[in-house]
């Protein structure tokens, strides 16, 4: 079953985000591949925290989010949210950076993205998170073709999903 999950899986082939949040004076950003639209009325939008990252632990305090969309040729912030963690690095050096009024750290070279506020987590014991949450503001900046997972391949992740956080 796995080989027929991973070949479906692949064949989809989402679009690739970065989730940015901070909480008392600490950033945080990953790279996700997990997120979809939830609800046209109310607009809603969930994605997926891996366990293991800097992210997370950060994330489970945090009430405010912001999603950027990863246009094609921007490999180089997946490969910055994707392969460095947030324990041994500030992902957010060198990069213009705003602050949402939330406190939400927004990357000036995304304009497609969407601040989001938490509703819920679902924890249901799998190496992810599931963020549901709420659309409080969206920015389009025009057309964009999206970074996708297979645009990424070949990326090492900062931390393997088999290493989950212990102590949040």
């Amino acid at each position: 079953m796995d080989d027929a999950f991973d070949r479906l899986m692949a064949a989809v082939d989402p679009a690739l985000v970065v989730v940015t949040t901070a909480v008392e004076g600490v950033r945080a950003g990953c790279l996700v591949g997990f997120h979809s639209q939830s609800s046209i009325d109310p607009e809603h939008y969930c994605f997926w925290l891996s366990k293991a990252n800097h992210t997370y632990r950060v994330g489970l305090r945090a009430t405010h989010f912001g999603l950027h969309f990863l246009p094609a040729h921007r490999r180089d912030l997946a490969e910055r949210f994707g392969t460095v963690t947030g324990e041994d690095a500030d992902k957010f050096a060198g990069l213009e950076v705003t602050s949402h009024e939330h406190g939400v750290p927004l990357l000036a070279d995304c304009p497609n993205r969407m601040v989001l506020e938490r509703i819920s987590l679902l924890d249901v014991g799998g190496d992810h998170v599931n963020l549901a949450t709420r659309v409080l503001h969206a920015e389009h900046g025009g057309e964009f073709t999206p970074l996708r997972v297979s645009d990424a391949a070949g990326l090492e992740p900062g931390h393997g999903s088999e290493e989950r956080s212990i102590e949040p």
